[in-house]
């Protein structure tokens, strides 16, 4: 070992034992102004060699030597002010990251004592100091030249769990420095400390890991806390993403490297925190794109299997995922999964109101941010799922739920059905039915510009009265004049606009012969005019398939058409009569003869 090392562990070995027996104020004192030149700050600092020997290998060692000789007795010694701070400095200028294990290992471990609040006492400097943010940074800097370590686990326990502990230990005489609704705000602005100093490094092209950051973050919000740590980080984020590229990418890295186990408190904490979907675009980039658990939680759980969220969070997480090409197709997939569950029979009967009404809510929003191509794309598939929840809610005996679908079905029909007649029903409004009309027009900060990449509603923003108004008025019924506060008769479906049938066919009766075989036996057995019209109907396309067989029957065919023939030769099945040139010559005299014509 290089010669330098072993004086600077002959030192400290030395120093720990001075400590340890001496009652002698100005021998301490001497002492401890050695070691601290260690930590800098001195006339004559040692080597850079030293200094990185005596932090990593005896650091942690000489705290604990320190904090196992602090009586009242042994501070007594120290005659003045400077002396008394000298034993401070080692706890506020050291490593972070091992003074911190320090004070919260010897704070678990120590009765109520003179010692235990001294500990206190400067475990409550430390943070006051930001030593979190200096703490946070060092375990990054570590991070950018080796992985993850045990220590770096228990450090990320210990910084989550803080006042979990203080608070189990102090109970009655805990300081509000460690109080929940203080550490963990006080957590959020340090963070973003080491969120600026990352940034700074990023931009002298010097690598950084951000990834200590991120589980710091996840751990937090795992544990409940993600109000209070998100209301302060987000605010700050929002502000600093919105004019530099750099900041945005720092931010996506933040919420990319949360691990799996704690993306879902995360992705939830920041959507309900962020003030609108422009702002959760730019905190979360592609994440719903890049993370298949961000992707459940943001387009499943958060839809489907909760509805405790106000409208606010399905705005922004909805139009978060309409702000961007690669996001709308989970849009559109979103709204299909939605209507499938709105159309759910056994959801209809057995889902709360609550939830019902807060899949109703996602629905129209839905509806809001699609374009017209996207939905005409879909358009019979929307359709089907319409009818289908219309029929299950309107058999609901609940009239909170009926009213529900039919808003629905006539918001859905009003976009998927834009140049034909819409549904139309009858209930009486109340505030919650014009606020589900009203989230069919999107917000102001909700409509991309026009010169922005992402993509929004090529439509028209529109009210609710036009759009749900049908195109095509209804004819006046018998239920028009009934009284209004029957429910049975509200629901009643005299009044709805009747599909245009002007193109239908009506359907044969007969099927049509497949085989000229089949049309010879049809033709020469027992009369009958639905068969024998559509024989002649598809005689022409069976001969002129297969012209070789036809010749074979040329004979009979031409016997099929007899003066003596009680049917009637109407002008359609004539047409029949165009493939017997191809059969045979006695055509020129059948036609004629059929006919009536010379």
């Amino acid at each position: 070992m290089d010669s330098d090392l072993l004086q600077v562990r002959h030192i400290v070995q030395e120093a720990i034992g001075t400590l340890s027996v001496s009652r002698d104020g100005a021998q301490i004192c001497e002492t401890l102004r050695t070691i601290k030149s260690y930590l800098g700050g001195t006339e004559n600092p040692p080597s850079m060699k030293e200094k990185e020997e005596f932090t990593r290998n005896h650091f942690t060692t000489f705290l604990q030597c320190l904090i196992s000789n602090l009586s009242l007795d042994w501070l007594e010694q120290f005659q003045s002010d400077e002396d008394k701070e000298l034993w401070d400095c080692f706890f506020l200028e050291g490593p972070a990251d091992q003074t911190f294990m320090v004070l919260l290992d010897t704070i678990i471990s120590t009765a109520p004592s003179f010692r235990l609040n001294k500990v206190v006492d400067v475990l409550e400097q430390f943070l006051q100091r930001a030593g979190l943010s200096a703490l946070m940074w060092e375990v990054c800097k570590q991070q950018t030249q080796a992985g993850p370590s045990v220590l770096q686990e228990a450090i990320l326990n210990k910084v989550a769990c803080l006042p979990d502990h203080l608070g189990n230990k102090l109970q009655e005489e805990n300081r509000p420095v460690f109080f929940p609704q203080n550490y963990f705000p006080l957590l959020g602005v340090e963070m973003v400390q080491v969120l600026e100093r990352i940034s700074d490094s990023l931009r002298g092209g010097l690598d950084c890991s951000i990834s200590f950051v991120s589980q710091v973050l996840g751990k937090v919000c795992m544990h409940g806390r993600q109000k209070e740590i998100l209301n302060v980080l987000v605010s700050h984020l929002t502000d600093h993403t919105q004019s530099d590229c750099i900041w945005q990418r720092i931010c996506w890295r933040l919420v990319e490297s949360v691990p799996d186990r704690w993306v879902e408190p995360v992705v939830c904490g920041f959507v309900q925190a962020a003030a609108g979907p422009a702002v959760l675009s730019r905190l979360l980039g592609n994440l719903v794109v890049k993370s298949k658990k961000a992707q459940f939680v943001m387009t499943q759980k958060m839809l489907l299997l909760q509805y405790s969220y106000p409208t606010m969070v399905l705005q922004n997480l909805l139009g978060y995922l309409a702000l961007d090409n690669m996001r709308r197709l989970l849009l559109i997939k979103v709204l299909k999964e939605l209507l499938e569950t709105w159309g759910s029979s056994t959801a209809v009967k057995h889902s709360p109101a609550e939830q019902q009404l807060y899949i109703s809510k996602a629905i129209l929003i839905c509806l809001s941010h699609l374009k017209e191509a996207e939905i005409q794309s879909d358009r019979q598939e929307l359709l089907t799922v319409m009818m289908e929840g219309m029929k299950c809610h309107l058999d609901s005996n609940l009239p909170k739920i009926r009213h529900m679908g039919m808003v629905v079905a006539e918001c859905v029909s009003a976009r998927v059905m834009s140049e034909g007649p819409a549904l139309k029903f009858q209930y009486e409004e109340d505030d919650e039915i014009r606020d589900l009309k009203t989230l069919l027009i999107q917000r102001p900060e909700q409509i991309p510009d026009s010169d922005s990449q992402s993509i929004g509603n090529s439509r028209p923003a529109m009210t609710p009265s036009t759009i749900l108004k049908p195109s095509v008025k209804p004819q006046p019924s018998a239920s028009a004049g009934l009284d209004q506060g029957d429910d049975s008769e509200l629901d009643s479906d005299d009044d709805l606009v009747p599909y245009d049938m002007s193109e239908d066919k009506e359907l044969k009766k007969t099927k049509a012969p497949t085989y000229i075989r089949d049309c010879i036996e049809i033709l020469t057995g027992p009369e009958d005019p639905d068969k024998y019209e559509a024989t002649m109907s598809t005689l022409e396309s069976l001969i002129r398939r297969n012209v070789a067989a036809a010749r074979e029957v040329n004979v009979t065919c031409a016997s099929w058409f007899d003066l003596d023939s009680a049917l009637e030769i109407t002008h359609e099945n004539l047409l029949g009569l165009r493939g017997l040139p191809l059969t045979s010559e006695k055509y020129r005299r059948v036609v004629p003869f059929a006919t009536g014509r010379q």
